[in-house]
């Protein structure tokens, strides 16, 4: 029978990121098709932080991935800087993280990430575009007449941070996606796309789907070319299921 020293252990894909990996996993989140896609074949773990910066987020590091764990995850997505861009000034001023610290911080990670595990596929997610209109309509629709009338956002500072996050994987020959570009090719991608000038809708949702699942197929990472915990259930023997579960030495 399957021993401990046997025992089927799903490989780990985690999503670390701000507010836009936490609702990954919300109806419709991108995190859900991916979970479905690996079913039974890796574990997709969400760890999303809503309002997080990547200053905030180094915190995390040490606790989510332990250097001294035995099963590392196989894959990380890091997303972040969304609130990082927030400007100074402005309504969000508190979550502003100066550009070359942002770029700093995507370092640790990454190199933390490599610490945990050298095999270990990391892929750097740009923040999507800002639709600035749509970030004042949010703000008025939150807070009434007392709104700021003014975006404590703008998407070319925005874009500033993705070629940052750009910039970063490149130097540490890392995977990347290129949201902030990917869903400006989209015609309307400011209310098809964005919700609330920043989090993104259903189609959002699936467009950053496709984008992830794209590059774990390329890293060598695709679901099918993973075994399947334990037997799927034509292959037991129903007068005898406990020959499926013997060990294979």
């Amino acid at each position: 029978m399957w021993s401990s020293a046997k025992r089927m252990v799903r490989p780990k894909i985690v999503l670390f990121g701000d507010s836009i990996t936490e609702q990954a996993i919300r109806p419709n989140g991108w995190g859900v098709p991916l979970a479905n896609a690996y079913s039974r074949r890796a574990d997709v773990i969400c760890r999303g932080y809503g309002g997080y910066t990547s200053s905030w987020a180094m915190f995390l590091l040490p606790q989510l991935f332990p250097l001294d764990s035995t099963e590392p995850p196989i894959a990380t997505t890091i997303f972040f800087g969304a609130n990082d861009a927030a400007l100074l000034g402005r309504s969000s001023e508190r979550q502003h993280v100066p550009i070359e610290e942002f770029k700093d911080n995507l370092r640790t990670f990454v190199l933390h990430l490599k610490e945990c595990s050298p095999t270990m596929q990391i892929v750097i997610i740009t923040p999507p575009p800002i639709y600035e209109e749509g970030r004042v309509a949010y703000a008025i629709s939150a807070h009434g007449e007392s709104a700021s009338r003014i975006p404590e956002r703008t998407n070319e500072v925005t874009g500033q941070y993705a070629d940052a996050c750009i910039e970063v994987a490149k130097e540490m020959c890392v995977w990347y996606i290129n949201l902030w570009s990917k869903v400006q090719d989209t015609d309307g991608w400011q209310t098809k796309l964005l919700r609330d000038g920043l989090h993104l809708t259903t189609e959002g949702n699936t467009l950053v789907y496709e984008e992830v699942i794209k590059v774990l197929n390329e890293a060598g990472l695709s679901a099918d070319s993973m075994s399947m915990d334990f037997p799927h259930h034509s292959k037991i023997d129903y007068k005898h299921p406990e020959l499926a579960f013997q060990k294979n030495d």
